[in-house]
């Protein structure tokens, strides 16, 4: 019989007007405290009674947290800058137009306008056993269901699992990884800067989190570097509809090309294992390569290397391969 969950439980409302009134609200609350962005994570956990904090603490009313701003050649997006307004910002728009893309692609123009970048890079995994509140390991219980001789599991991981299985479905975490983006977290201590590619973690590190972000942590910015500005960018994001819908896969690539060569590029995919998966290896094997064909199929054996698909997503390794391929070739457009 189904279970009819028709209200939120009951919690504490905040709506500070600054960092550090937030910062204040989580201290005193410390695990039992939520922070809200764009909210639409936040209220699927809520609606579902799966989630219930004694505190929420809402980010909206902090201006500095939506601000977008150059200086020195670095862009530094506010977390709470929504993915549409990511998307319509002249810096963004001309040095680092595969964010761009990989916000352009998320969810549907509707939940652009509501949802927020760092909102879309905290989102929690969406595997259905989880999130229906099954007692899992990811939610501290002792089995993964994903992984089971009956499970359904086609749109879960083929890289990265220890014990779980669920992906990280964020599209903006892979192109902010390629471009070797930053991550500015603070708490009542202070301020800690994170690189991207190490500000999400797996289920080996913590089976619980998928981010370094603990109970008293905000997201505040992400800064991106002028590495990368301007380069050669590839996104692509294979899903079932054309809008509102997860990646199965992305991949995002950006790279630097003279004269038909690849002097240096980075190559992330999302939607294939519990984290953002940088594939070093093929990066270093394309390196000083001509863009071709050749050089493409190599990077897309390379990535394929160690995956270990499910009853009913051997799918993803093909689709994964192919994605790293044209990833390779279409920097040369």
């Amino acid at each position: 019989m189904a279970v009819i969950r028709d209200k939120m439980p009951a919690f504490q409302l905040f709506q500070p007007a600054s960092t550090g009134e937030a910062l204040g609200v989580l201290d005193r609350y410390g695990a039992d405290a939520w922070v809200l962005a764009g909210g639409l994570d936040s209220w699927d956990w809520f609606k579902d009674r799966v989630k219930k904090p004694a505190a929420v603490v809402d980010l909206a009313g902090i201006e500095q947290l939506r601000s977008i701003r150059s200086f020195g050649g670095t862009v530094e997006i506010g977390a709470m800058a929504t993915l549409r307004e990511v998307v319509r910002h002249p810096d963004v728009a001309s040095q680092f137009s595969l964010l761009v893309e990989a916000s352009e692609l998320a969810a549907s123009p509707q939940i652009r306008n509501q949802g927020t970048i760092g909102g879309n890079i905290g989102q929690d995994t969406r595997c259905w056993y989880y999130r229906d509140g099954w007692s899992c390991y990811r939610a501290g219980g002792n089995i993964c269901y994903a992984d089971t001789p009956t499970a359904m599991n086609r749109e879960h991981a083929i890289l990265g699992a220890s014990r779980c299985v669920a992906v990280n479905v964020s599209d903006t975490a892979p192109a902010l990884v390629a471009l070797d983006a930053e991550m500015v977290v603070e708490n009542s201590g202070g301020q800690r800067v994170i690189p991207a590619q190490d500000f999400f973690i797996g289920p080996a590190i913590d089976i619980m989190r998928m981010t370094v972000l603990r109970p008293g942590d905000i997201l505040t910015s992400i800064r991106i570097p002028s590495t990368w500005a301007g380069q050669r960018f590839y996104f692509e994001k294979s899903r079932d509809r054309a809008v509102w819908d997860f990646p199965l896969a992305n991949v995002a690539s950006a790279a630097r090309i003279a004269n038909g060569v690849i002097e240096d590029i980075r190559i992330v995919a999302n939607g294939v294992a519990p984290y953002p998966v940088r594939f070093t290896a093929a990066e270093d094997a394309v390196r000083g390569q001509a863009v071709s064909d050749e050089t493409a199929d190599r990077a897309g054996e390379i990535a394929i290397r160690g995956v270990r698909p499910l009853a009913h997503n051997g799918y993803k390794v093909a689709l994964l391969r192919n994605l790293v391929k044209r990833s390779v070739r279409g920097a040369e457009a």
